[in-house]
């Protein structure tokens, strides 16, 4: 069995998930891993690092190979039967920076800029441009390859790819097997307590709509007072999140940095002070990004000193998806699906975060009915600028870039629509001239 992991250059996920991999013994006989990126520096450490764990956990057994640039990129995918994405277009340097650095010219201020707002945007054109080769090549030399999609923006890359292509794709994100288990831990309750759960939404905004204990009893009455106190208590790194519980009913998935910027409640200029209430860190993500640079090189030196690498299976669901395609054991996950009535007060094309089955038939998404209206509502403001984000994407239309980004709720509540379009323009031409055409 072939995997190819398509940006191996993200050394410390691929570990992650290949090392998830190396763990599984449904996996691991006559593995073939196919590790592909553009930077051979970065290529040569992932695979140095790969080898060290197959040799340690898989005496060896499994062929590693690597591929360097897009003329090499046929042969990675060939033959795959599964396809990991985790590629960054740009990278830190320089899109990232493009991404931050333009929009405050304008007044425009974002902590992730990753999947969503004017940073989503913009990194959501850029990486479509790539995946549309990734898909024409897979369809002519993996055409019945599962593609697992880790990269952000999910909505709109998932979206794409299941509209757009003929790849069976999934879109995967850590954000909701930890969803329940990060707010417990928040409000400081017993995990144990957690009996059942229930998810769904959008990715990076699902909502969890039903919490109960083990003998069946509803834990929201509960857990909506603790949240309000703490919340009006004490400052902590999950204040939106919480807020979201007391003004919406709900608590959502992904991290309250993230959710800052998904709506037009919380970084305001003209209310300053909100920033400090509920302790957001604007520009995070280039942060994060410097940390991480950081800590690779010194993760780095470590392994290449002695080769000693360890590793635990993860919680991430790629290698879980494969060992249940392969065994046809069946395994529940959280999966980015296209929605086709899923969720039936959503639009059908957009792509929504549901319960999935999966098993030796394939991936399997699960019926939710509608959502509680608020959050559907959530939901749209979100979905709006995803859409728009595909149509420029596949149309080369310039004025759905703008429309994307007018619709975006952060953005509009901030800029005019002059600055909004002005701001477009720069980005564009900025990600342009550092050789990353979103066209």
């Amino acid at each position: 069995m072939k995997i190819t992991f398509m940006g191996a250059g993200s050394s410390v996920f691929a570990k992650n998930v290949l090392g998830d991999v190396l763990l599984t013994p449904a996996l691991r006989e006559d593995l073939e891993i196919a590790l592909y990126d553009i930077d051979s520096v970065r290529l040569e450490e992932s695979y140095m690092m790969i080898e060290a764990l197959n040799k340690k956990y898989n005496g060896g057994n499994a062929k590693i190979g690597k591929y360097l640039g897009v003329p090499k990129r046929r042969d990675a995918l060939r033959g795959a039967r599964f396809v990991i994405n985790a590629i960054q277009v740009g990278l830190y340097d320089p899109c990232t920076i493009i991404d931050f650095e333009v929009p405050k010219k304008y007044g425009l201020r974002q902590t992730i800029g990753d999947t969503l707002g004017i940073g989503g945007i913009m990194r959501g054109l850029r990486t479509i441009h790539v995946m549309k080769g990734f898909a024409k090549d897979m369809e002519e030399v993996c055409p019945n390859a599962w593609f697992l999609n880790y990269t952000n923006p999910m909505a709109i890359l998932t979206g794409y790819m299941l509209r757009y292509t003929k790849i069976k794709t999934i879109g995967l994100c850590h954000s909701v097997q930890v969803c329940t288990s990060s707010l417990f831990e928040g409000l400081g309750i017993d995990h144990g307590m957690i009996g059942s759960e229930r998810i769904a939404g959008i990715n990076h905004m699902g909502w969890l709509l039903d919490v109960r204990d083990k003998d069946g009893n509803d834990l929201y009455p509960m857990i909506r007072e603790m949240a309000k106190a703490k919340n009006a208590g004490e400052k902590h790194s999950n204040m939106v999140r919480f807020d979201y519980i007391e003004k919406f009913g709900y608590y959502c998935t992904e991290s309250s940095e993230h959710n800052a910027e998904y709506n037009p409640f919380y970084i305001k200029s003209k209310y300053p002070e909100l920033i400090d209430r509920f302790n957001i860190p604007l520009d995070e993500y280039p942060r994060r990004c410097r940390v991480q640079i950081e800590r690779w090189a010194k993760q780095r030196d470590e392994i290449m000193a002695d080769g000693n690498i360890e590793h635990e299976r993860s919680k991430e669901y790629a290698s879980r998806i494969m060992e249940a395609i392969v065994t046809d054991t069946p395994y529940k996950i959280g999966g980015n699906v296209l929605n086709n009535g899923l969720i039936t007060n959503l639009p059908s094309d957009a792509c929504v975060e549901v319960p999935c089955l999966v098993d030796g038939d394939g991936i399997h998404p699960t019926y939710i009915g509608r959502l509680p209206v608020q959050c559907a509502a959530m939901n749209m403001t979100n979905i709006n600028p995803q859409l728009l984000t595909i149509e420029a994407a596949v149309t080369g239309k310039r004025e759905h870039v703008y429309h994307a980004a007018m619709l975006d709720p952060h953005t509009a509540a901030e800029l005019s629509i002059d600055d909004i379009i002005a701001m477009c323009d720069e980005l564009i031409e900025s990600h342009e001239k550092a050789g990353y055409p979103i066209f």
